[in-house]
């Protein structure tokens, strides 16, 4: 019968913890489960990262490369093709950066700027950050016009 005097854990989910440093008895006495003596046995220990015990770190061994530009500004592409496909989707006259961000070609802080990879069909207003030479003639063409934010 099953009442709540003879309830017990499952087996195996109760484990003993482990009791170090001791005594020797104890079997996890003297060097207190840490091996023998050297920088990993001794108390306040802690390596840093990117530590090679010693040797000189990989970071430091390869030269410094590179640079970055803290005034470059990115801008996210946005093609011709899909200005077209856009505009049809949703017989639209006008294309604003709010419209790319709604049918999710750009995030919320992106900066959009127009590309002339694949053909416009459609008369469309298109307003942007930016523009190519080559998209400007393109969307003029096919009769629209373009428009600096």
């Amino acid at each position: 019968m099953m009442d709540l005097s003879n309830l017990k854990p499952a087996k195996g989910s109760i484990k003993k913890r482990k009791r170090i440093a001791r005594g020797i008895g104890s079997g996890k006495g003297r060097t207190a489960t840490r091996g023998h003596n050297g920088q990993k046995s001794r108390s306040g220990y802690s390596k840093r990262f990117g530590f090679e015990g010693g040797q000189m770190p990989i970071h430091r061994r390869l030269p410094k490369f590179g640079f970055r530009n803290i005034n470059r500004v990115e801008y996210k592409a946005i093609n011709l093709d899909i200005l077209d496909k856009i505009a049809k989707e949703k017989s639209l006259t006008v294309i604003d950066v709010d419209i790319l961000r709604d049918a999710g070609y750009a995030q919320k802080n992106d900066l959009i700027k127009i590309l002339a990879n694949g053909e416009i069909s459609t008369k469309v207003e298109v307003k942007a950050h930016a523009f190519s030479k080559s998209a400007i003639q393109a969307i003029e063409k096919a009769g629209g016009k373009v428009e600096k934010i």
